[in-house]
């Protein structure tokens, strides 16, 4: 594999850094993607030292021991993001998922909301993005969503959190939560959305090697240069044959057990659904003044802590009460999870409404012919539906309103409604 040149990126960062190295904990960045983790994985005795570079054998055992045990602390350096769902375009949604906060200072770029961690989700989910992420322990942490048009930074420095979105000169600052009370707080902040904590190559891995069991199969699949540093390839595939996903690919770093790339390739074959992956990183510690931030001049400054408050059905600050939890299972009409390993089916029962069909009338009608024309019409003994699908994930929406999505085909989707009938 041909070594992976750094993106050129510009944000001032490149401060002096001091030569040491700690060990460590992971960091959060934020990386939009749709998750796809193997709940049980069965290790195939296979051996990786062939290719290049010319790496001592190692099995998928210790590899995987390897990334288990990596606890790096500090690194610098520049991630890119391509995510292809194969998601369908939105009436009325130029620039689809991947619109950057809007042209500064009019359009929907002008909101607070424009700044909040929050909505970079759906602008990550589809297409290339380039980040530069900064960690020195879990106090410090920084993350920088470079496009074309505009800028997403986000700092975390001990108790204080800035985001700040340049499309629309906002920035969002926020308290760490629980900061001071129980002195320093040895872990990210608990604010920052579930889908953006876990999202660098690392978190990823972990996530796919999360527990062992007979639904994958793991192997080490020859070396690689990634990002200038010698790897290992481990190779993940799901033995279920209903699962969407063909397999994921992780770059392993071979001195330290960093995972510097992960792709995740459908079954359906074709480019990668999720490739992120460093082009450049370093291990050593980066320059305080990185995790500094102040205001640019005209700036608009929102208290992210009293927009917090004002968030109905927040328990504290920003984590939801076991009663919130009860009460949106019960909006949601029961939440279960049917199967195991990688054929999981999410089912959320409906009200009996369904979806608007495109013989109805007014803005319904319309809405239903968006729908008709996007879901194929299917039938079973369950009744009828409609089933979306995109690369990865495959959704049933029944006339009665009963939701099921996974990661899996169609006649997976079908055998789930009509044993639930």
């Amino acid at each position: 594999m041909p070594r992976n040149e750094p993106t050129q990126v510009t944000d001032g960062w490149d401060g002096g850094r001091s030569p040491g190295r700690r060990k460590a904990v992971r960091y959060a960045v934020p990386v939009a993607v749709a998750g796809v983790a193997a709940a049980t994985i069965g290790l195939v005795p296979a051996f990786a030292g062939s290719g290049s570079p010319d790496l001592p054998k190692i099995s998928a055992q210790d590899l995987i021991a390897k990334v288990a045990k990596s606890d790096v602390q500090q690194l610098s350096g520049t991630v890119r993001v391509s995510t292809d769902l194969g998601l369908p375009s939105l009436p009325g949604a130029a620039g689809g998922a991947g619109g950057f906060g809007g042209a500064p200072g009019g359009g929907k770029g002008g909101d607070d909301a424009s700044a909040a961690p929050q909505n970079k989700l759906m602008e990550l989910a589809s297409g290339a993005h380039t980040l530069r992420v900064a960690a020195d322990g879990p106090e410090k942490q920084r993350v920088s969503i470079v496009d074309k048009a505009a800028e997403y930074s986000l700092v975390h420095n001990g108790s204080e959190i800035w985001a700040y979105d340049s499309g629309s000169n906002t920035a969002v600052h926020s308290t760490a939560p629980d900061a001071g009370k129980h002195g320093k707080q040895h872990r990210a902040p608990k604010d920052l959305p579930g889908g953006l904590k876990s999202a660098t190559p690392q978190d990823l891995a972990k996530q796919a090697l999360k527990a062992a069991g007979a639904t994958t199969s793991v192997t080490v699949d020859g070396t690689a240069k990634v990002a200038g540093r010698d790897a290992y390839q481990l190779l993940i595939k799901p033995k279920q044959a209903a699962s969407t996903v063909g397999s994921i690919r992780v770059a392993v770093d071979a001195a330290n057990g960093v995972p510097l790339k992960f792709t995740l390739t459908p079954k359906s074959g074709g480019a990668a659904a999720i490739d992120v992956g460093y082009t450049n990183v370093d291990f050593a510690k980066p320059a305080a003044s990185t995790f500094s931030f102040t205001p640019p001049k005209g700036a608009k400054v929102v208290d992210g802590d009293k927009a917090r408050a004002k968030t109905p059905r927040e328990h504290g600050k920003g984590t939801p009460s076991h009663k919130d939890v009860k009460a949106f299972k019960k909006d949601m009409g029961g939440l279960n999870v049917l199967g195991k390993g990688w054929t999981s089916i999410a089912t959320i029962k409906g009200d009996g409404s369904g979806l608007p069909s495109g013989k109805d009338q007014g803005a319904g009608g319309d809405a239903g012919k968006f729908l008709d024309s996007i879901g194929e019409k299917v039938h079973g003994s369950f009744g009828s539906g409609r089933v979306f699908s995109t690369r990865l994930v495959n959704a049933l929406i029944t006339d009665h309103g009963t939701v099921y999505v996974g990661a899996v085909d169609k006649q997976a989707l079908l055998d789930a409604a009509n044993a639930a009938k």
